[in-house]
């Protein structure tokens, strides 16, 4: 009897998760409804002399109940995820038209010379700046001292090594950094003007001139 009783129990946990719900409480996947189906089917024509065990009534409940829960944990995540790309896009409207950092070996020089940077992954007692034109020739050289971890930008007022001054045009930034006799993980960073925002898929870009598009997070200074 006490057998009978527990897997009418079974029945009726079944019948109210079955029942029709409002709007957002059935818009359940439907793979679910099958298996709620399915397991009701199998408790109605079990054998009574050798009925379904509670244990695996409830064990398989439990699953069905742990799906829907990653469904919706999943559902909300999306959610999430498009507000704060929302956000994002909100911030980044504002660096159209400012000038940024960003990873890159370019270095224009204008009448009024020239601005560039690097980011050293650790301190350093000895950063070489190396300029050279679109040749690959040496135009510039000079050792900018220590300096610490982190975004640092330099000037360059366009006289070459030999004391003239150079052409105005683009040229390419090499930077070497050392601490004592160990070399120093170092990157050149390259100065353009924001000039659109662009909202992917997966996240929110910037296009960065002719230089091209970034995340948010290649971004190293901001002017």
């Amino acid at each position: 009897m006490a057998t009978v009783t527990a897997t009418g129990n079974a029945q009726q946990i079944l019948s109210n998760l079955a029942r029709t719900e409002p709007a957002e409480a059935n818009a359940m996947d439907d793979a679910q409804g099958r298996f709620l189906t399915l397991l009701t089917t199998q408790l109605k024509n079990q054998d009574p002399l050798n009925p379904m065990d509670n244990a695996q009534v409830t064990s398989q409940l439990a699953q069905i109940s742990t799906v829907d829960g990653i469904e919706r944990l999943n559902t909300m995540l999306a959610s999430l995820v498009e507000g704060q790309q929302s956000t994002d896009a909100l911030q980044a409207a504002q660096l159209v038209g400012r000038g940024v950092f960003v990873p890159g070996r370019g270095l224009v020089l204008t009448e009024e010379g020239a601005l560039g940077g690097f980011k050293l992954d650790a301190g350093a007692d000895k950063v070489n700046i190396t300029v050279t034109d679109a040749n690959g020739i040496e135009v510039f050289k000079t050792d900018l001292g220590a300096h610490d971890a982190g975004t640092h930008t330099f000037t360059w007022d366009g006289t070459a090594t030999d004391g003239t001054p150079a052409a105005v045009g683009n040229y390419v930034v090499n930077v070497t950094a050392t601490m004592g006799d160990n070399k120093v993980s170092s990157t050149a960073l390259e100065l353009g003007q924001v000039s659109s925002i662009i909202r992917g898929p997966k996240s929110v870009d910037v296009q960065v001139g002719s230089l091209g598009i970034f995340q948010l997070d290649e971004i190293q200074q901001i002017l």
